[in-house]
């Protein structure tokens, strides 16, 4: 959304006007189901019966890819091919049309995604990035890395009610989608175990930072409850999240622990931003001078 454009080409929404655009639409994009009372078999077969977020493309004016204001990646699956595709502006561009669907079953957290595009782009020698050398070495990244919230820490089953289940409860049991949840945590959990293991070897941790609640429950764990309390919820527990300090996830535990010495998420941003500022000045004194 932040990179849609406007008739102006201009950022259609900015980050501040999230919160009011799903506070007010987000019943539009989610809608609640009508009947109060579903078993679990007709709450699974709805999910067979298409998609169910269409109403947002009307939100949106169809923005595509190759009209974004600014340069983005989308990890997608190519369904003929059944592979990965690494969709960016820049390709979008040149080709507008691809046979794909949500890369979040391939890889449900884009950082190294990200990392590995920007660096295919220096080795390309493309010219809106540096085309030093040195530029693809990691040392020289930053990357902020902001995660959705996982209910980890609710531990909603064990071992020996799962030992118990069919096809149908690992599909869908208790509201939840439970194997495709474990997919995609454990997907996503992988990326940032294994960047945060490669900044730290390369000496540059702090060039890397990871922002994420692992300790959601019930009704705020969910992707698509989109009511009123549950979304004023959620805008509460990201501006907690702010002011809790830096951490990373312990990889003999798997939850995120505070690092010490990092400060809070919003200093740590506040110096990602200054680095940020410093490089900008710098480029545009280099393109002066």
């Amino acid at each position: 959304m932040l990179a849609a454009p406007d008739n102006n080409k201009r950022p259609l929404f900015t980050a501040k006007d999230l919160n009011t655009f799903y506070l007010e639409n987000g019943p539009n994009i989610f809608p609640r189901k009508k009947a109060r009372f579903l078993t679990p078999l007709k709450k699974l077969l709805g999910v067979f019966k298409g998609p169910k977020y269409d109403k947002i493309k009307g939100l949106t004016d169809d923005v595509r890819i190759k009209d974004t204001v600014t340069n983005i990646v989308v990890l997608a699956v190519d369904v003929k091919y059944l592979q990965p595709v690494f969709f960016t502006t820049y390709e979008a561009k040149n080709e507008p049309l691809k046979n794909l669907v949500d890369g979040g079953v391939a890889a449900n957290n884009p950082t190294m995604v990200a990392m590995t595009m920007l660096t295919k782009e220096v080795l390309r020698r493309n010219p809106d990035f540096n085309m030093e050398k040195h530029s693809a070495d990691y040392r020289h990244y930053l990357i902020i890395s902001v995660g959705t919230g996982s209910s980890k820490q609710a531990e909603k089953y064990n071992a020996h009610q799962c030992a118990k289940w069919g096809l149908i409860q690992w599909l869908y049991h208790g509201g939840f989608t439970l194997i495709i949840d474990i997919f995609s945590h454990a997907s996503s959990d992988m990326v940032d175990i294994h960047v945060a293991v490669l900044f730290e070897a390369l000496q540059c941790e702090k060039n890397y930072l990871r922002i994420q609640d692992d300790s959601l429950t019930g009704k705020m764990s969910s992707v698509d409850i989109a009511t009123k309390e549950n979304m004023e919820s959620l805008i509460g527990i990201g501006k907690a999240l702010l002011k809790k300090p830096v951490a990373s996830v312990n990889i003999d535990i798997g939850v995120y622990e505070p690092v010490a010495g990092e400060g809070t998420n919003k200093e740590a941003l506040a110096r990602f931003a200054m680095k940020l500022s410093e490089e900008r000045k710098l480029r545009k004194s280099n393109l002066n001078s």
